[in-house]
């Protein structure tokens, strides 16, 4: 059975660009009730604007910021149908970095899809069916150089999203875990030589990342790859893992000698 969106409410967090936008464009373009949720609220508001979403700003990460968001949204348009947890946060470059860092990365990394999911779950649950869909990266699946406090929890991000699956995959909740390298957004135009890390395979547009989250939802499958590649790294970092570190330790050295 084909999945479709249209005229399921879906929320798209951090969708004021990037990866967030892309997301939201293409929902709207598969004919969804889209909601578009940021705290840029002045490109937020262009981005819904544009693809006739409904905008609700504000913080998506915090307690009660994504409660506000969900009872909005559900007196405005109706039951949730679609989660895109989308927001992110790479702060904290050392092992110097900060406690604040580490916090704030906790906060938007992690947290953000548990007390999403802790307010949806329940309902989807009861109605028999809800998808949840988390922005995570491949350095959740791996790991990136010179980004502790980013590949920590992202890794969290990805383990959260699996937990989720395990546990309710039965009763009708499908998750679905994005994985990407390289991605055209913000994140990466502040990357400076670590872009090239990333995006050692190719950068690939917020578009190219969307069409494959959609791919993966009509096929139910969990990770979301949009570089092909990060599965290869995967299965060696599993499989020859000393051999995985010492190649990351090269990078590491490489990115030093600059």
């Amino acid at each position: 059975m084909t999945l479709s969106a249209q005229g399921r409410v879906a929320v798209v967090t951090g969708a004021a660009g990037g990866i967030g936008e892309g997301l939201a464009r293409k929902l709207a373009a598969e004919g969804a009730r889209v909601v578009v949720s940021d705290l840029d609220t002045e490109r937020a508001h262009a981005v819904a604007q544009d693809i006739g979403a409904l905008l609700v700003a504000g913080d998506a990460a915090s307690e009660d910021g994504v409660a506000a968001l969900i009872e909005t949204v559900e007196a405005e348009l109706g039951p949730i149908e679609m989660f895109f947890g989308n927001a992110g946060l790479d702060v904290g470059r050392s092992l110097d970095a900060s406690e604040e860092d580490w916090a704030r990365s906790w906060e938007v990394n992690l947290m953000a899809h548990v007390r999403a999911a802790r307010l949806l779950v329940p309902g989807w649950v009861e109605r028999g069916e809800g998808w949840f869909v988390s922005t995570a990266s491949a350095a959740g699946l791996l790991t990136m150089i010179q980004a502790p406090a980013y590949s920590v929890t992202k890794h969290g991000a990805v383990a959260f999203a699996e937990w989720l699956s395990v546990t309710y995959r039965h009763k009708g909740i499908h998750v679905h875990c994005i994985c990407p390298q390289g991605v055209q957004t913000p994140l990466l135009d502040r990357a400076g030589a670590l872009a090239e890390v990333v995006g050692r395979d190719r950068i690939l547009s917020p578009e190219e990342v969307a069409d494959a989250t959609w791919a993966a939802m009509q096929q139910d499958r969990f990770l979301v790859l949009p570089h092909p590649e990060v599965a290869g790294y995967y299965v060696t970092r599993a499989t020859h893992t000393d051999a995985w570190l010492k190649g990351m330790n090269r990078l590491q050295r490489q990115y030093e000698q600059r």
